[in-house]
């Protein structure tokens, strides 16, 4: 069961795609975080949420909203695959401690070894205002996500 809406969102330092460190506290006063964890790159429910989201990039990300992408491939995998799939949001590397911050929001599937597909919301306060988990293989309703960033802005 993922953390619970109300909760504080537990901060992070992971690297992106680039190499680049992405934190969450980054984004604190200043834009929401759609947060979307995901078990594995080159897999094709993953291909299939992340490419909805690149699709439709402004439905998830604005100047008031930030989508950050997080599986627990390695920095090099997430580099390859944005290239060839045109990823332009950050892809986040929960390589190593293995899983942690998958853990800490409760979404690490320790018998695959990888996170479910976890998604929060986390407001400019650093709370979380959406949050849900679907097993390997599952897909997720992104109107759903849709929604709770339309509800965040009113």
């Amino acid at each position: 069961m993922p953390l619970a809406v109300g909760s504080p969102a537990p901060d992070f330092a992971l690297k992106d795609q680039n190499n680049q460190v992405v934190r969450l506290r980054d984004f604190h006063d200043r834009k929401a975080v759609l947060l979307v964890f995901y078990p594995l790159t080159f897999t094709g429910t993953c291909q299939g949420e992340l490419t909805e989201i690149r699709d439709n990039i402004g439905l998830y990300a604005n100047k008031s909203v930030q989508v950050l992408a997080v599986s627990v491939d390695s920095t090099y995998s997430h580099k390859i695959w944005s290239l060839q799939e045109g990823f332009e949001f950050p892809l986040l590397a929960d390589f190593w401690p293995h899983g942690e911050v998958a853990r800490r929001y409760a979404v690490f599937n320790d018998e695959a070894g990888f996170a479910n597909r976890g998604t929060f919301l986390i407001d400019p306060a650093g709370v979380i205002r959406f949050a849900e988990e679907a097993g390997p293989g599952e897909s997720r309703n992104q109107q759903a996500w849709q929604a709770a960033i339309a509800a965040l802005k009113a």
